[in-house]
């Protein structure tokens, strides 16, 4: 088996290549067939390779949403069995633009070269963020696979997210040959990935260490700020048994309990939370964001107030699939890697 990971230098592409290697160890399911499991790595900055879990693979460096991108990534695609599409932009929110050329032009990219080099299947990494949003009653309600894709429209991830899942309902029509599958997770948090998530949502002014100065603070939120979460090893599995089971459709991924509030703030080892209006959050965000001291827009507190929560029987009844990780662990981790200054030297985007 051949297996393509789009994006593999990222979060959750660096959790799938761990995967990968451990299914290529392990002789795990068909990649015990034939040669084997062999693994191709595409980035726009490339990994040092003599690193684990980066030299399980070759690499290709393509950039997805170039003008030239569908030619060199057909080539990449030659005789492969899968391909993982991870590649995503969550910066610059200040430029949409630049976010489309990746997010969308990019996955229209991807899916034009599955065509062209006729393999045999797509796993896009979609989200929780590509549902229709509720009110806080709503959460209370878990949703299955098919609840709306259409997306949060004042939130340009959940929009260009939306957009790329109509693009595969189209592509899906047109190539019926090809399987096509899409995994839906809540928040993705490891330790690496500390430095990373720093840069992109809280900017370079906010020390990573803060978490070791707030032990004996109250955590403020909105009532609604309720959502779920997922390790990034944990997907990286989910990951492996769509490929490996050549499972089609939409999956969500998200492990239990449910992160309220008061749970995010015994993560970060505070003393609690306090709820504080959403028009106040909403409003301090995007003045701070015009401001430029930080670099998260407003839409990402419609996201959290406004995403469903998930249900995740499809994944574990199709896929086998089960979480090794509590969504309070995972986020625990996360904290851990705050406080310690966490990140992947061997990776460009999680060095920070």
């Amino acid at each position: 088996m051949r297996v393509v990971v789009v994006g593999a230098t990222g979060n959750v592409g660096t959790g799938v290549l761990r995967r990968l290697a451990a299914a290529r160890l392990a002789g795990d399911g068909r990649a015990g067939e034939a040669d084997g499991l062999q693994v191709v790595g595409v980035a726009r900055r490339l990994p040092d390779a003599r690193v684990a879990p980066y030299d399980v693979a070759e690499w290709h460096r393509v950039d997805v949403g170039d003008p030239h991108a569908v030619d060199a990534l057909t080539a990449v695609f030659r005789d492969v069995d899968a391909v993982v599409h991870l590649a995503w932009a969550l910066q610059p929110t200040h430029d949409i633009p630049a976010q489309h050329r990746t997010n969308v032009t990019g996955t229209a990219n991807v899916l034009e070269a599955v065509a062209r080099a006729g393999v045999g299947q797509v796993v896009v990494a979609s989200s929780v963020g590509t549902y229709r949003g509720v009110d806080v009653a709503g959460k209370r309600t878990p949703v299955d696979e098919s609840w709306p894709a259409t997306g949060i429209p004042t939130a340009t991830y959940s929009v260009h997210k939306a957009a790329n899942e109509a693009a595969m309902d189209d592509f899906e029509r047109e190539h019926p040959d090809i399987v096509v599958t899409r995994l839906r997770p809540g928040l993705v948090f490891q330790r690496g990935v500390a430095a990373e998530l720093r840069g992109l949502f809280l900017g370079h002014l906010v020390p990573m260490r803060i978490v070791r100065w707030i032990r004996w603070a109250v955590l403020p939120l909105p009532y609604p700020f309720v959502f779920q979460a997922v390790h990034a090893d944990d997907l990286a599995d989910a990951y492996w048994r769509a490929v490996d089971r050549r499972a089609a459709g939409a999956f969500n991924i998200a492990a239990a309990p449910v992160l309220t509030p008061p749970r995010v703030a015994r993560a970060f080892g505070m003393l609690g939370a306090v709820r504080v209006p959403l028009r106040l959050v909403r409003g301090l965000v995007t003045l701070t964001w015009r401001l430029r001291l930080q670099p998260t827009d407003a839409g990402w507190v419609d996201i959290a107030a406004g995403v469903p929560v998930m249900r995740t029987d499809r994944a574990r009844a199709e896929l086998g699939w089960e979480p090794r990780h509590s969504a309070e662990e995972a986020l625990r981790v996360l904290v851990d890697g705050f406080a310690d200054g966490a990140h992947v030297a061997a990776s460009g985007p999680l060095r920070g």
